[in-house]
């Protein structure tokens, strides 16, 4: 008997393996889609932190009062600086001690494993000339020679700013102010970028007036700046160019110059910013990455870039991209972040929370940009702005997209939007997600040239403005709770099941549900009211284990007005607990219910 089937019955089972075989291939497509719409952005910084590493020194000290310096504020104390850095340098690294006192001097200039470490107060001389002869720099994003930055390194491996003590740029009692925004030169660097003039004949120097930065570092791999005060640029405050593996933290950034930014990542990769506190004069956190044409040609963008329990006070955005984007900028996400907090006023209160500015002359893209849980008061403008037309001329448009902002608290402002794509190139993908925006002066929001617009859970002024439900979950009533100081009440419209509970006002009342998950990540919704509009910090934990230390619940408008925080949680296989325990004395707000969902 032969082994071949019949022609009929080979067909037959031919299409059926076609057919399987293209189900097989849908139901993969699917299953990957699936879980990459169930995949968050967020899960991606764990992996960037973790190559961010700062810099360790040797043990070694070199005192600049053993160079010559003396702390009497009048004493130039440059060459001591240089000889100390350069003997630390030489020995193999270690740290440079500025001890208490004032010491006043030119340019610095940081050396590989050279750590800066600043008890008293450096105070910079104010005379142009001691910022000479210059060095590459970028300025306003084009490359170019300029007088020195006040520190400064290029292409050095190991380098810290550290200590309690100031940097103080003194720029103010200086001649600095004067030169404004650059005027010819300015125009001239300008023509040479959109030109292609050689670098190396990009010089300024003696008789121009392009500001310097007080503290650029170009080229730079594993940087660390750390606790301390800087105060009074002349320029952006700190600015890291084409530099790798870079760490912020626990700084306070004072400028009252103009183009007075505070912490400017350029064309960096992998840089996590964090515990600062900026009172600044433009900006606060400003990425770039190049102008126009000569951002093009070095084609370096920033990415990777995570901030974390800062904030603003800055007179523009908190968090900001551009204008200077022409190399691009993706992968960047901030957290826990405040805007015109009351017990952080600043000189000027924050415009918007979240400023995007990009242009037809810039090309470049913004990608990727994420925020979660910011709060603010008293904004000037809208808490998101993200606009293609901050220069309204140009042919070259930029790829705008994918951006993500959840759990925004804003109490006044303009808006709670405003996003401004152009016909010939729309902005694509923004979700806007369980947020609150109240006293809003403007009724409306603007949305021009916008593709795949999601609301989900926000509410403007009150009013429930979402276009998109929030993906459901397993939900648990509050009332069903364990209750600790506080009763179930059912007075206030449009709670959820029988009732909510409202908390007693005292530090430590908490409520406590049990949850049934899989081992493995969840997000946790929490639907509150709080009617007024003081915050009502609390701690969210699950099993025990503190998830959030002070979860913000701020007003919603009124006690009739239910908005959902949204909290990333990890759960065990089986029974779980999850406690919200009040801060203050002013208790939890309302609380209808939680939803889990993984």
């Amino acid at each position: 008997m032969s082994d071949r089937l019949p022609r009929r019955e080979f067909l037959r089972t031919a299409a059926l393996a076609s057919a399987a075989a293209v189900l097989a291939g849908t139901f993969a497509r699917e299953a990957t889609a699936a879980a990459a719409a169930a995949a968050s952005p967020w899960d991606e910084v764990p992996a960037i932190l973790a190559r961010i590493v700062p810099p360790a020194f040797p043990d070694r000290v070199f005192d600049i009062t053993a160079y010559g310096a003396v702390g009497n504020g009048s004493t130039d104390c440059t060459a001591a600086f240089r000889d100390a850095v350069a003997a630390c340098n030489a020995a193999g690294g270690g740290r440079v001690l500025v001890p208490a006192g004032t010491f006043r001097t030119g340019k610095i200039h940081l050396l590989s494993n050279v750590e800066l470490h600043v008890q008293g107060t450096i105070r910079f001389r104010t005379d142009p000339g001691s910022y000479l002869p210059p060095v590459f720099t970028r300025w306003e994003g084009i490359e170019c020679y300029n007088y020195s930055p006040f520190i400064y390194a290029n292409g050095k491996t190991n380098i810290a700013l550290t200590g309690t003590g100031t940097i103080d740029g003194n720029a103010p009692a200086g001649d600095w102010s004067s030169w404004g925004g650059g005027g010819a030169d300015r125009d001239r660097l300008r023509d040479w970028g959109a030109g292609d003039h050689p670098v190396e004949q990009r010089v300024f120097g003696a008789g121009t007036k392009l500001r310097p930065n007080m503290i650029g570092l170009y080229n730079c791999t594993n940087v660390l700046v750390e606790n301390l005060s800087l105060r009074n640029p002349a320029m952006w405050t700190l600015h890291p160019v084409y530099c790798t593996n870079v760490t912020v933290r626990n700084v306070t950034f004072y400028s009252t110059n103009s183009q007075g930014d505070g912490c400017n990542p350029d064309s960096c990769t992998d840089v996590y910013i964090h515990g600062c506190r900026f009172n600044t004069n433009d900006d606060c956190i400003p990425v770039k990455s190049g102008r126009d044409r000569d951002g093009r040609r070095v084609n370096r963008p920033s990415q990777n870039i995570v901030v974390r329990d800062c904030r603003f006070s800055g007179r523009w955005g908190g968090i900001t991209v551009g204008s200077e984007m022409s190399g691009g900028v993706r992968k960047v996400f901030a957290e826990d972040c405040a805007c015109n907090a009351a017990d952080f006023p600043g000189r000027y209160p924050v415009k918007y929370a979240l400023y995007v500015k990009t242009s037809f002359n810039r090309g470049g893209f913004v990608e990727d940009i994420h925020l979660r849980r910011f709060t603010g008061r008293n904004l000037e403008r809208d808490a998101v702005y993200i606009t293609m037309n901050y220069e309204t001329s140009g042919s070259i448009p930029p790829t705008v997209r994918n951006f993500t902002i959840d759990a925004m608290t804003i109490n006044g402002g303009r808006a709670a939007y405003n996003i401004d794509g152009r016909s010939a190139r729309h902005i694509q993908n923004v979700t806007i997600s369980n947020s609150t925006f109240t006293a809003m002066t403007n009724s409306s929001n603007i949305a021009n040239y916008v593709d795949n617009l999601q609301l989900i859970n926000v509410f403007h002024n009150g009013r429930d403005i979402s276009n998109t439900s929030p993906p459901t979950g397993t939900r648990y009533e509050a009332e069903n709770a364990a209750i600790s100081q506080g009763v179930v009440e059912n007075n206030h419209a449009g709670h959820s099941g029988t009732g909510f509970v409202n908390g007693d006002n005292v530090a430590g009342s908490h409520v406590e549900w049990t949850v049934t998950g899989t081992a493995g990540p969840a997000t946790l919704r929490i639907r509150y009211a709080n009617g007024t509009t003081t915050g009502r910090p609390a701690t969210v934990a699950v099993n025990g284990a503190t998830v959030v230390a002070a979860q913000p619940f701020g007003g919603t408008g009124a006690w009739t007005t239910w908005v959902t925080a949204t909290v990333p949680i990890t759960l065990d296989a089986g029974a779980n607990t999850v406690r919200i325990t009040a801060n203050t004395a002013n208790g939890n707000p309302n609380l209808d219910y939680i939803e889990v969902q993984q």
